[in-house]
């Protein structure tokens, strides 16, 4: 079996590990968990916070209002999203009961930390050449730090312990849910932030030989043995 198809068969188990578990609170209260989707070796891989509603209902991520606003920023970009690795920082659906609807809330940083190795797990077996990280909860996750998205908005940012190149910007529900007289020019500067990375979506539709990967990182070595656990 070729390294891609043992990494995509990875995936799927690893897909099932995340459904059934209960390392924090919210996977008790989700419908499932929303594992992320896309190839094995994607140019870019992009973090959101965790699923909304639709998402949870679905088990995909990026279906609900704020996923029609990506994939609308993706054709405005000439991207396709086929071949992006799309997935969130957190696999779990939180949320608070308002009469009958799901209100979203924001992840706590314990849960985040809680799921964060079924992320690296992810980052370890696509491979991707950047990262674009969908807000505060996701550019934490990825760069280990906190992050002021507006000030470090729209530049890639290398993180020195791991290499990972990544691109902060806004999530696409804070455009959602901001002032309407200023949605416009919202999305062209999240367009704008979003089309740093264009660049490398178009080196990469230039075949060229396979990177040598990059030695291991402790956080790498771990995400092996959680793959290797779940695949036994």
């Amino acid at each position: 079996m070729s390294h891609r198809n043992e990494a995509t068969a990875a995936l799927k188990a690893l897909s099932v590990a995340t459904d059934a578990c209960r390392e924090c609170p919210l996977g008790a209260y989700a419908t499932q968990s929303v594992f992320g989707e896309g190839p094995v070796g994607a140019v870019l891989m992009v973090v959101g916070e965790q699923p909304g509603d639709k998402e949870d209902l679905a088990g995909r991520p990026f279906v609900g209002p704020a996923g029609k606003l990506f994939d609308r920023a993706v054709a405005k970009l000439g991207w396709s999203r086929e071949k992006l690795y799309v997935t969130n920082a957190v696999k779990h659906f939180k949320y608070e009961l308002r009469g009958k609807r799901r209100v979203h809330k924001t992840p706590a940083q314990r849960e985040a930390e809680a799921c964060h190795h079924w992320l690296e797990s992810e980052m370890e077996l696509v491979q991707p050449r950047g990262y674009v990280a969908l807000g505060a909860t996701a550019a934490r996750s990825l760069l280990g730090r906190p992050v002021a998205v507006m000030k470090e908005r729209g530049r890639w940012i290398e993180d020195e312990a791991t290499g990972r190149r990544v691109l902060v910007t806004l999530h696409p529900s804070a455009l959602l849910r901001g002032d309407p007289a200023q949605r416009e020019v919202a999305w062209k500067a999240w367009l704008k932030d979003l089309s740093v990375a264009s660049s490398l979506m178009k080196k990469a539709s230039v075949k060229q030989p396979a990177a040598k990967r990059p030695p291991a990182t402790p956080a790498a070595g771990h995400a092996r043995r959680r793959v290797r656990m779940v695949m036994e």
